[in-house]
């Protein structure tokens, strides 16, 4: 593994002069090489994946390798007992598939809310009621049989021998755990495999997880009956049960991935493949694109107040419409309706270039709003240009906090649904009526797993970090293939950040010179600094047939590419 446009050439130098003007967090250069490129969350991951590549197997060999990998040495966000989407290009053939989480069959609407009506702290975060039923062990299996070329048990061995013999703990994971040791000291099984003596492993050391390797040994040889069904699944319904939660042998033995038609678009010379509902991201993305495009955004100088305006509001706009999206089964709106190119022009003409909105006055298509991150991404190119794009998800760091031994975390994806009407969620989210909870539905979802090409060119992307992601997704993507700036570039830019509530511009440390936050404020724009942002993962190959890959220094994820051959 190494660790090593498009745009008019005047305008990528004009944003290159403004990323080096905005520095920020040091980072490698993106790997390149020739024979493919793998992009996650972690290194051992990375090296997963690419060992795949290796050995002749596909993109979604690769990326299974690599999520399965994660559910082992990134224990915040991989896993076996959440869910996610994957955005395949294999060939010409294009498809989407959602395993995400769906409520368990004893789930309702109020379950979170007191008899007052107030919502209980904790309940859809905290332990196994927090817990949607997993799609991950089912969705990836359903991948593979689809889209896979190697033998499912070459795919799995290598998850199974990092859980088997040990992974180094990072500092990372180490702060991760420390961070939150309070939370997971609630459940015993948690604090005996994640706080031996009372603390983390310490950094540097040997974690080994043989339980978990087990259980991947049959996974390997059986697919998903090896955790919805038997041994396991009885272990996870009596974990859940123990400490008040309400998933059962039938909810996991149930479950269903579903294959769904991407959301596809063409903007900047670009085309697109995302993911649809019950994801907002594919239909966030394909919005905000297509406004940005018709209003002229990269004709603007990188770094003013009019290029930071636009995009700010037309994410402002694209979070509006998100109160509309829910399960398919029960959104308010489809992908048709939203990015109908009829209303993204009247969209666009009516979004007012000199002066910000005011979230609270907006409507999504005509109606009134209800009045009321932890992730991981990886992207995935092979030698024959075949991409991945799957993100898959706990929710929040460490889903749950609750351990299943030889399974692992519980999700807590609950959250992810309107629990109370009108109040925001873990990342902010005000939600609408059309993600309410109902048994079997699935949640709605920030994701946002992307393809681009052009010609032979190649660019996946997506990101981690909740209501984030589709903003930090689209920002490094405006990077890359609109302003011209390089792979690694893109990705470290400083960036912001707007999802319609709360109502203001979140900025990262350097993204605004002084006098264009004084010019956007003036403009009516609250701006308000953060230290936190997603983290996005890049995979491209390029027009020369290179391929590189990029991770985002914020976090720090891995990018590796294969060696030429």
């Amino acid at each position: 593994m190494k660790t090593s446009s498009r745009g008019r050439c005047c305008r990528a130098a004009i944003a290159l002069v403004f990323l080096a003007a905005a520095a920020h967090a040091a980072s490698f250069p993106a790997a390149r090489g020739a024979g493919g490129a793998v992009a996650t969350a972690e290194v051992d991951a990375t090296a997963a994946g690419l060992e795949i590549l290796r050995a002749g197997g596909n993109a979604v060999d690769a990326v299974i390798a690599s999520a399965l990998a994660l559910a082992v040495v990134h224990p915040q966000a991989g896993n076996l007992g959440g869910g996610g989407f994957a955005v395949v290009r294999m060939g010409n053939e294009l498809v989407t598939l959602d395993f995400r989480e769906v409520a368990p069959a004893a789930a309702g609407r109020d379950m979170y809310l007191d008899a007052s009506g107030e919502r209980r702290p904790d309940a859809s975060t905290l332990g196994p009621l927090a817990a949607g039923v997993p799609g991950t062990p089912t969705g990836l299996h359903l991948l593979h049989a689809r889209l896979g070329s190697l033998p499912w048990r070459d795919v799995v061995e290598p998850a199974r021998t990092l859980a088997g013999d040990g992974f180094r703990v990072t500092r990372r994971l180490h702060e991760s755990i420390d961070n939150r040791s309070d939370l997971l000291a609630t459940f015993p099984e948690t604090a005996k495999v994640w706080l031996p003596n009372g603390a983390p492993p310490p950094i540097g050391s040997t974690k080994r997880l043989p339980l978990l390797a087990d259980t991947l040994a049959a996974y390997a040889v059986d697919g998903p009956a090896a955790l919805t069904r038997g041994p396991v699944a009885e272990r996870v319904v009596a974990v859940s049960r123990r400490h008040g939660g309400i998933l059962t042998a039938e909810d996991l033995a149930a479950y269903r991935p579903e294959w769904r038609r991407p959301i596809r678009f063409e903007a900047f010379g670009w085309r697109f493949a995302s993911m649809d509902q019950p994801s907002s991201g594919g239909i966030i993305l394909a919005q905000v694109f297509g406004l940005l495009e018709r209003l002229g955004w990269a004709e603007l100088e990188p770094g003013g107040a009019d290029w930071f305006h636009l995009v700010a509001e037309a994410w402002r706009q694209a979070f509006v419409d998100r109160l509309l999206l829910g399960d398919p089964s029960s959104s308010d709106a489809s992908a048709a309706e939203l990015l109908a190119p009829a209303r993204l022009d009247r969209l666009a003409r009516e979004l007012p270039r000199d002066r910000a909105r005011e979230s609270r006055s907006m409507v999504a298509l005509g109606a009134p709003p209800a009045e009321s991150a932890e992730t991981t991404h990886l992207s995935v190119i092979d030698r024959d240009g075949n991409a991945v794009a799957l993100t898959t998800t706990l929710n929040g760091s460490f889903g749950s906090k609750l351990w299943v031994p030889g399974f692992g975390f519980l999700n807590n994806e609950m959250d992810d649904f309107t629990t109370a009407p009108g109040r925001p969620n873990l990342y902010g989210l005000v939600q609408g009526e059309a993600n309410t909870i109902a048994p079997g539905r699935r949640m709605l979802s920030s994701m946002s797993p992307t393809i681009a090409w052009r010609g032979d060119e190649r660019f996946v992307f997506g990101g981690q970090g909740g209501s984030k992601i589709p903003t930090a997704s689209s920002w490094v993507a405006l990077g890359a293939l609109v302003d011209g700036l390089p792979l690694q570039a893109a990705v470290d830019r400083p960036r912001i950040h707007h999802q319609w509530l709360p109502d203001a511009i979140q900025t990262e440390s350097d993204s605004l010179s002084p006098e264009t936050r004084a010019a956007l404020v003036a403009r009516g724009h609250a701006v308000v600094p953060v230290d936190f942002t997603a983290k996005v993962c890049v995979a491209r190959r390029l027009a020369s047939g290179l391929f590189e890959a990029a991770g985002d220094p914020r976090g720090p994820d891995a990018g590796g590419v294969v060696d030429p051959q």
